[in-house]
């Protein structure tokens, strides 16, 4: 099994980089699936592992785990009570106004459960591009960059809140635009737009703050590329130089970073 690049580990609990396309763990929805990242991390790190939450197949970025139950207890609790600060990267179709909003709509639990409970995500508009690309009787197509903070954990919230909103997010085919889908994978895009950046939390053990940033994968750049300095096909946004001076730094990992 391959292993999965460690952001930050120490004695009590781990961020490992999640690629897209892998399941977390097996369920009703693998589907004859034989890999999953749980079997992975214990094969990898020699030990038992509890994952603290999960992120769907398609999606890629940070995933908190702890080595013991007391840890992966602590940290449950530390994520119901939202003192985790969990940031996603996505890209979507046409440009959100205003350029930071909030989707508050209700989410039931995903198939077999239909009670609805509160949903609420936080969106900033990093940067808008414009493709000079005919879409649905418009000579372009329009497409956002996207940053999400999901304050609840609903099944698929952020994809379901994007489509709520009619800004579906590139490359989702169960809530997405099949259209910016089929766009994007003939720009040789061939996954979901949606990545988990950053993690940031208090750690359970000693209180210090813990925050993890996950690079994103060359097909995800590619659709960042998109919305840099070009040929004149795409139109950038102010907002661009935001976006990359809140990302240019990474701060150093509180633990004994992964060599």
């Amino acid at each position: 099994m391959t292993a999965l690049e460690v952001l930050y580990r120490d004695d009590c609990l781990a961020v490992v980089d999640k690629p897209a396309g892998l399941m977390v763990h097996d369920s009703a929805l693998a589907r004859g699936e034989t890999d999953f990242a749980a079997d992975r991390l214990r094969e990898q790190f020699a030990k038992p592992v509890f994952l603290v939450h999960r992120l769907d197949r398609a999606t890629s970025g940070c995933l908190l785990l702890a080595f013991d139950r007391a840890t992966a207890s602590a940290l449950g609790k530390v994520l119901m009570s939202r003192e985790v600060e969990k940031d996603y990267w996505a890209v979507c179709r046409g440009w959100p106004e205003p350029t930071a909003f909030t989707i508050d709509h209700d989410l039931d639990g995903g198939p077999g459960k239909p009670l609805k409970k509160p949903a609420v995500t936080r969106f900033q508009r990093l940067a808008t591009a414009e493709l000079a690309l005919p879409s649905t009787g418009f000579e372009t197509s329009r497409y956002a960059w996207l940053s999400a903070r999901p304050e609840t954990g609903r099944f698929r919230q952020i994809r379901r809140h994007l489509k709520h909103a009619s800004h579906h997010l590139v490359g989702d085919t169960s809530h997405g635009d099949g259209r910016h889908n089929r766009t994007f994978r003939m720009l040789g895009i061939h996954r979901m737009l949606l990545h988990a950046r950053r993690l940031a939390f208090a750690h359970p053990l000693h209180g210090r703050a813990v925050e993890v940033f996950a690079p994103v994968d060359a097909q995800f750049q590619r659709a960042l590329d998109l919305f840099g300095p070009g040929d004149g096909e795409v139109a950038v946004a102010p907002e661009r130089e935001a976006a990359e001076n809140k990302t240019a730094g990474v701060p150093p990992l509180d633990g004994t970073p992964a060599a």
